[in-house]
Formats: structure tokens, C-alpha cells, sequence
């Protein structure tokens, strides 16, 4: 919340605010999901060594981060699901999914990819 108060209306938060036709936004995501599509077990979706981020971001096409030894989760989450954005953003159901209506918008808000 704080980040949200200081950057006092300079980016979209979505779902509450409309998205923009280019550019940024904040969006709360389900970090899983981005695994989940890179071929890794659901329950199992945490990386903590290079050498399960690089084999995560191969499958998705992207080059390897590089290193050796452990990384840290929140590092690794971060990593591939910037690289699963890349690709999966484009779909407009993560952007509007059916239960998403506009009174859950504007008063609940909505994790990025949760169906």
C-alpha cells in the first residue's frame, strides 16, 4: 500500500483503474502460474537454484539468467514471470476473465492470472 500512496495516481492499478493502450501498470500476480506454464508441477512452482530458473526460462523461450548456486525465490519469481509476461500478457482472458465483474473490480481487485 504504501508503494500505491506514493506513487499517487502515476500508474494504473488494475483491475481498479483502466488499463492503458501502451505503457504500465500495477497488477498483483500469481507468480505460480508463470511456473506452472514453464513446465513445473503445480505445489512445486518455487525455484531456488540457477539451474531450475535457466531450465524454467528455456521453456519459455527466454535466454538464461546464468550463475550457479541458489537464488532466491522472490528473485526467481520475479525473473520468470517477467519473462512468461513477455508472451501470456497478450491474453486478453488474464485480462478479463469471466468471474471479474465490475463491482468485484472495484472492490475486491483481482490476481493476474487466478481463472
Amino acid at each position: 500500500m504504501r508503494v500505491l500512496h506514493r506513487l499517487a495516481s502515476a500508474l494504473p492499478v488494475w483491475p481498479f483503474d483502466p488499463l492503458p493502450s501502451a505503457g504500465s501498470a500495477i497488477v498483483e500476480i500469481y507468480t505460480s502460474l508463470a511456473a506452472i506454464a514453464a513446465g513445473r508441477a503445480k505445489g512445486r512452482t518455487k525455484l531456488r537454484t540457477h539451474a531450475e530458473l535457466d531450465a524454467a526460462l528455456a521453456a519459455l523461450g527466454s535466454e538464461p539468467l546464468g550463475g550457479a548456486g541458489a537464488i532466491a525465490d522472490h528473485a526467481s519469481d520475479a525473473l520468470l514471470t517477467a519473462a512468461w509476461l513477455r508472451t501470456a500478457a497478450a491474453d486478453p482472458m488474464l485480462w478479463a476473465p469471466p468471474a471479474l465483474t465490475p463491482p468485484i473490480a472495484r472492490t475486491e481487485g483481482w490476481t493476474f492470472g487466478v481463472r
